[in-house]
């Protein structure tokens, strides 16, 4: 159902988080945020799921949160920390969540790629984004600091070098440039977006969704960790992988000599 700018849809096995918006150039609201937040803490703990994809209607993925709305809705000055207080249960949770779910996220990003926007498809495990695209962190330009994971997203794809050229400077990417820095999974015509993404959600949606979501796990963990806390990870990992249905369907289907048949369990 579409509400506060948000469509959420599913199928059982695709979860789709449309961001619905285009007059605003998709930005997001609290509300909006809160719906997004929602959706995915409830795609955790859905055994029919099999992969998550944030999209957009209209020619923009994501223009950022819609500060404009934010401070003229009532007219009331917030409270001093107000953004300190809200932002950890708004965007960083939405950011967060993006990077912990068990569950593979794909976003299809076209148009305006910025400020919240931006961090939405860097903190997806692939995006694909239409060659035209702008890339865009305006924090610095708009006079305040970076926030959404940006500081610590944005060196780890990249590199330092290239996060103060994003983040200080301002450097604005087309989906192109974005791709070939190693910010996105893939980038393509917009003619083409729409069945490259579709190839690519029907190829995580037939994985076996328990692995994935436990490579997913280990891969963001990794950053943080020495080699014997990953593999320590790893193990762990394929403990719980080696007993699910998909781990005996994979061995029958080599002993076989066909493609295997994941269902997810």
């Amino acid at each position: 159902m579409s509400a506060d700018g948000v469509d959420v849809r599913s199928d059982g096995r695709i979860l789709e988080i449309w961001l619905d918006r285009p007059e605003r150039k998709n930005a997001l609201t609290v509300a909006g945020i809160t719906r997004i937040i929602a959706a995915l803490e409830s795609a955790a703990t859905d055994d029919a799921l099999r992969v998550v994809v944030l999209r957009s209607t209209g020619d923009d993925f994501c223009a950022g949160a819609d500060w404009v709305t934010s401070n003229t809705a009532d007219g009331a000055r917030p409270r001093t920390g107000s953004i300190q207080r809200r932002t950890p249960l708004q965007a960083h949770r939405l950011v967060e969540l993006i990077t912990s779910i068990q569950l593979p996220v794909v976003c299809v990003a076209k148009g305006w790629v910025a400020g919240l926007g931006c961090q939405l498809a860097l903190a997806a495990d692939f995006t694909v984004a239409a060659d035209s695209s702008s890339f865009w962190e305006p924090f610095l330009e708009r006079g305040f600091s970076p926030d959404s994971g940006a500081t610590w997203l944005l060196p780890r794809l990249v590199g330092l070098a290239r996060a103060r050229e994003l983040l200080i400077l301002g450097r604005r990417l087309t989906g192109r440039e974005a791709a070939d820095w190693g910010l996105v999974h893939q980038a393509v015509p917009l003619a083409e977006l729409t069945a490259t993404a579709t190839d690519l959600i029907e190829r995580l949606a037939n994985a076996p969704t328990v692995a994935v979501g436990l490579t997913k796990q280990s891969l963001n963990r990794g950053l943080e960790t020495g080699l014997r806390d990953a593999m320590a990870a790893e193990a762990n990992g394929l403990e719980l992988s080696a007993r699910t249905a998909d781990f005996k369907e994979g061995l029958a289907a080599f002993r076989e000599g066909r493609a295997a048949r994941f269902e997810g369990r």
